[in-house]
């Protein structure tokens, strides 16, 4: 009978005592008294982590060995198949709380008095990309909100961005399939930038208001902390009486939205592809709790009917100018998830997981959603009995009369497995409850069955002209930088020239910067199924850079510092930074720190190679002479620099930081946005100017 070889007893001077050297030099640990040991999945006690079962010392390995068995066994089922789309996503756990006594519009328990708490967990996500894709991704983000209310679980499913690309959920599958990689050669991931998704919309005039969006900042956003969220759809509230009001849902982030701009996007995914996650994470930890104010838009079918569309089309908003918003709740993330995939990746949200006092319209993208959710959720989790996750689990009582299946965790009790039944109350198991059960509103429904979309839903243009009116020239530029720069990765002209041609009917002279940037004719315009509104105004709401945050609370700024940086002049910046709530980042040449001018020794947080100016709201160059005349030989300093001002940044520039801002050519182009900060006074100064994020005034090279 075959035996381990003997293992070494002598502890590792470098080692903790209970670590021992195996026979070949490995490390052996061993439990600590009172420690927990290490087992099998069946909860045997496992000797050694670190060898298989052999016969004889370079022998072959015995299928006998159960503990090897069981160790690959468990890793080679690890993964489960990703989302279709969402698949690169990350959470967090909150409170939600109600601000509102809404019982004269909804029976949900939830909004019947103020004050009202539940739990929350939220998952945010790119839409395009595979799991392993990088965050910051052009690309519309998921937000989906989980709500544990008394009255079983509510989620509320929606993106960054209030439009969708299409109407009837029959276009669904064909919308996924173009803007994914292309199937004949796998790439380009986690990018619209191709024919495919550029051919498939070209073709699809419903969807120009949403690529409009797509390619605004709202999809290349900051940090998840800063941007909005929307339910999407129109929904319903329902009283108790039955009466329905129609709703809309935004989440708005309480430090307000904020997006980087496109060469910022490219080269935080080079630098850190896992920037947004990050963010969420080092912000909850730090106390920064994150939290958004849930609004809503209240209306009536008579308000509806008024409307110049159909709110039952997913690409249309309603602007606030016609149905203002009303907080009704705030949303707080506290806690991070403590791990990844039990929490993140096993968490399954249902758009048709609503609560009684909350009901769907006739919405034909919601009612798909619904339909195709539950599928989705047993593809990848594989048992309907995902619901018992502890993630997913409701957190009031569940009771019905649903057995067995793959993965059952319940263990129910009691011969009773039907109704009706002829056993006694407390015995006979779950009954129906008229009265504290979800009623789904009496609307009448008539008509032929038929496969016609709805003319109300053919007006494609006119909102999103007013979405292209209601941007700053900042923002509009952008856009047009967004179209340009993906349709230059279009192929085939002919699917350039169908994009453009449905962009002339929004506005003339922004599908003639698009195609002059494109070095192609104006093609001539597509015609429209109905014709474009031309007098709807503006809405202001929908512009970031007009409704501007107006604080630095949440954001970070990255200070350089070199040996003999000013000591005071850091320890001014620190204390402003922390006053407005920011954060702040130190970057030194070396990541071991550096010596300040006072003889203290200063551990930085980056090392300068590592750490790109992109990565921060703003920055601020402190060195001492010599170490200024060594950064400015320094690559990577000079590019931070460059990054910095050519990224509209505000910039403090230390008193002898100048052989620095030579070496990259920007002494005699620095502006009002890049200060003096030699005295901890300026630094103060400084400081109070970073809630205005940008300085878009400044001309660039960029």
């Amino acid at each position: 009978m075959a035996t381990s070889a003997r293992r070494s007893t002598k502890s590792s001077k470098a080692a903790a005592p209970e670590t021992v050297i195996g026979n070949a030099g490995q490390l052996e640990q061993q439990a600590a008294p009172g420690e927990e040991a290490l087992t099998t999945a069946q909860g045997v006690p496992v000797s050694t982590n670190q060898d298989s079962l052999t016969a004889g010392e370079r022998g072959p390995t015995l299928l006998s060995d159960f503990v090897l068995r069981d160790k690959i066994f468990r890793f080679d089922h690890e993964r489960i198949p990703e989302r279709v789309v969402h698949a690169r996503g990350y959470g967090a756990h909150g409170t939600f709380e109600s601000l509102a006594d809404l019982s004269d519009t909804t029976r949900a328990h939830l909004f019947g008095k103020k004050g009202h708490k539940v739990p929350a967990f939220v998952r945010f996500s790119t839409v395009a990309g595979g799991r392993g894709s990088f965050d910051l991704a052009r690309d519309v983000r998921g937000f989906a909100v989980k709500l544990y209310t008394e009255e079983g679980n509510w989620d509320i499913v929606g993106n960054n961005i209030p439009v969708f690309f299409i109407q009837d959920a029959m276009k669904f599958p064909d919308l996924v399939h173009s803007v994914k990689e292309e199937p004949d050669r796998g790439f380009p991931q986690a990018q619209s930038a191709h024919d495919n998704f550029w051919d498939f919309v070209g073709h699809m005039p419903e969807a120009t208001h949403m690529t409009l969006w797509q390619m605004s900042d709202r999809a290349i956003p900051r940090s998840f902390r800063f941007m909005d969220g929307f339910g999407v759809h129109t929904y319903r509230f329902v009283n108790a009486d039955g009466k329905s009001t129609f709703v809309k849902f935004h989440w708005k982030p309480a430090q307000g939205v904020q997006s980087v701009i496109w060469p910022e996007a490219v080269k935080i995914n080079g630098a850190d592809p896992d920037f947004h996650r990050r963010d969420l994470w080092d912000a909850i930890n730090s106390g920064d709790y994150p939290q958004w104010d849930l609004a809503v838009q209240l209306f009536d079918e008579a308000t509806a009917d008024a409307l110049p569309f159909d709110v039952l089309d997913p690409t249309k908003i309603i602007p606030e100018d016609d149905v203002p918003l009303r907080v009704i709740g705030r949303l707080t993330l506290d806690r991070v998830v403590d791990n990844e995939f039990a929490e993140i990746e096993q968490a399954a949200f249902c758009t048709q997981n609503v609560v009684p006092g909350v009901d769907f319209t006739d919405d034909p993208l919601l009612q798909g959603r619904n339909f195709s959710y539950l599928d989705t959720q047993l593809s990848r989790l594989g048992s309907p009995n995902f619901t018992q996750l502890p993630i997913n689990a409701p957190k009031c009582p569940v009771a019905n009369f649903a057995r067995d299946g793959h993965m059952q965790t319940e263990v129910p009790k009691g011969p009773v497995n039907y109704e009706p039944n002829g056993y006694p109350v407390g015995e006979r198991g779950p009954r129906p409850d008229q009265e504290a059960s979800f009623h789904s509103f009496a609307e009448p429904v008539e008509g032929t069955t038929r496969r016609l979309r709805a003319e109300s839903f053919g007006d494609h243009y006119s909102q999103a002209r007013v979405f292209w009116i209601s941007q700053t020239p900042v923002e509009q530029q952008h856009i047009v930088d967004g179209y340009v720069f993906e349709l230059s990765k279009v192929q085939k002209p002919e699917v350039r020239a169908e994009v453009v041609a449905n962009l002339r009917n929004v506005d003339e002279d922004f599908a003639q910067q698009i195609a002059d940037g494109l070095g192609m004719p104006l093609p001539k315009a597509s015609k429209p199924f109905m014709p474009v509104r031309t007098d709807l105004p503006a809405s202001p709401q929908l512009s970031i850079l007009g409704n501007p945050p107006d604080t630095f609370a949440g954001r970070k700024l990255g200070i350089v510092l070199t040996d003999g940086s000013d000591a005071k002049v850091l320890a001014a910046l620190q204390r402003a930074v922390k006053s407005e709530k920011g954060t702040v980042e130190l970057i030194a040449p070396k990541v071991g720190g550096v010596t300040l001018s006072d003889g203290t020794k200063q551990p930085a947080d980056q090392l300068l190679k590592g750490a790109p100016s992109v990565l921060y709201d703003a920055v601020a160059l402190i060195p001492s002479a010599d170490g200024a005349d060594q950064l400015s030989r320094d690559p990577a300093a000079k590019d931070f620099v460059n990054d910095a001002f050519n990224m509209y940044k505000f910039i403090g520039v230390g008193a002898d930081s100048a052989p620095l801002f030579e070496a990259v050519g920007l002494e005699d182009r620095l502006d009002e946005a890049c200060p003096t900060v030699g005295t901890p006074a300026q630094a103060k100064s400084f400081v109070a100017s970073l809630k205005a994020l940008r300085f878009w005034e400044r001309p660039v090279d960029a």
